[in-house]
């Protein structure tokens, strides 16, 4: 389901409107929060609403999860499958950041969108494709990505932009911090480095607590994360080039914990089908060959991005290209849903009761969560549900 919208004309936005600042950080597994001893995260959750799991959407890596929640669609419904992939259709491959130069890659109305057709001005520090033109729209407030920018300075201008005046105020804010999993690639999750990133990015999220405190008005604030952490076994990774694809026929992305394999235009059916025994053949326990009714369950079928043929591994086994010496030991995400996939989600604010612990809930339910939190109608077709966040909220 690829959407064909037509946007309303902006209305006036309502007085005593609602504001929700919503910051990623991401790779922070659920359990961090704890296990390193974050105090202004769990403050946010003695305060207002935990979940005991956010469950990312399938698969679990860093775009297709930002971009589930900021459009409540399901990754094949909003177009970004992978942080990297092909479509057939369009003969052509995508990957971070493309969204960019080309927005058509991209399906959905995001939430900084939803607010400015409403009449409401949004703003984003760095959410993955937030500078891209979809719908033909932008945030009112938005800066290009650049790894390097100070953590400090994101939170220091978000608090800038709710200091603004009524009239150019932003009332949706999303802002992105990618420090924890960084660290949890290079070191992996149980890693001393781990542990001092998730320090680093707890004091950001208490500095904008603090400057939100002081703004003299009510702002929602909800931390989360697109998805969990692994710790990884170079030894056990899978060197895909022992399974001697033919590049003549067939296209190989490697997207590190699944291969992508697509079937160039000319190739027969009969070289999938025969390809797809012979890696079934080859497995030997190392990787699962995906089936169609494997993959519809994870709602990730009918779509012309999703490979011919994906094989898939699990923790702590990935895909690679490079002999064992030049292998970097640490972490990685993007397996199919299992506890260490799952995702930090505190929130707090006059929308939220105090004190609630939420059951493991589908990150692509959040998009209706702020929606209902800002008063802005949805219109068009969403994937999520608002139903398993109701006893969080006041509203």
């Amino acid at each position: 389901m690829l959407l064909a919208l037509t946007l309303p004309a902006g209305a006036s936005a309502p007085e005593n409107q609602p504001t929700v600042v919503m910051m990623s950080l991401d790779g922070f597994r659920w359990d961090y929060m704890d296990k390193y001893h974050a105090p202004h995260l769990q403050a946010i959750a003695a305060n207002g609403v935990r979940a005991e799991q956010l469950r990312p959407a399938y698969p679990t890596k860093t775009f297709p999860n930002h971009l589930t929640l900021i459009t409540g669609l399901y990754p094949v419904h909003h177009g970004i499958v992978d942080n990297r992939f092909c479509d057939k259709e369009r003969q052509q491959c995508y990957k971070m950041g493309m969204g960019q130069d080309d927005s058509s890659w991209l399906s959905g109305i995001p939430l900084w969108n939803l607010a400015e057709i409403n009449g409401m001005k949004s703003a984003t520090y760095f959410w993955p494709e937030s500078d891209a033109r979809i719908n033909g729209m932008t945030p009112s407030y938005y800066y290009h990505y650049s790894k390097q920018a100070d953590y400090k300075a994101r939170i220091d201008q978000i608090i800038a932009w709710l200091q603004m005046p009524e009239a150019t105020r932003p009332h949706f804010v999303a802002g992105y911090f990618s420090l924890v999993d960084s660290m949890g690639h290079d070191f992996g999750p149980d890693s001393p480095q781990v542990a001092d990133a998730v320090a680093k990015v707890d004091a950001m999220i208490g500095r904008l607590r603090a400057g939100i405190k002081a703004l003299g008005y009510p702002v929602n604030l909800i931390v989360l994360a697109d998805h969990g952490m692994a710790a990884t076994d170079n030894e056990k990774a899978v060197d895909y080039r022992e399974l001697a694809v033919d590049e003549a026929k067939f296209q190989v992305v490697n997207a590190s914990t699944r291969l992508f394999v697509y079937a160039k235009p000319d190739t027969a059916s009969e070289d999938v089908t025969a390809l797809r025994e012979r890696l079934s053949q080859l497995a030997a326990g190392r990787y699962r060959v995906l089936t169609e009714a494997y993959l519809a369950a994870r709602h990730y079928s009918n779509s012309p991005r999703i490979a011919d043929i994906i094989l898939e591994v699990d923790a702590p086994r990935y895909f690679t290209a490079k002999p064992l010496a030049e292998r970097d030991s640490g972490g990685n995400h993007g397996y199919s849903y299992t506890k260490d996939m799952g995702a930090l989600f505190v929130a707090e604010g006059p929308a939220f009761n105090t004190g609630v612990v939420l059951p493991p809930f589908d990150n692509v339910n959040v998009y209706p969560l702020v929606a209902r939190i800002l008063r802005l109608p949805i219109t068009h077709p969403i994937d999520g549900t608002i139903a398993p966040l109701l006893p969080a909220l006041k509203l």
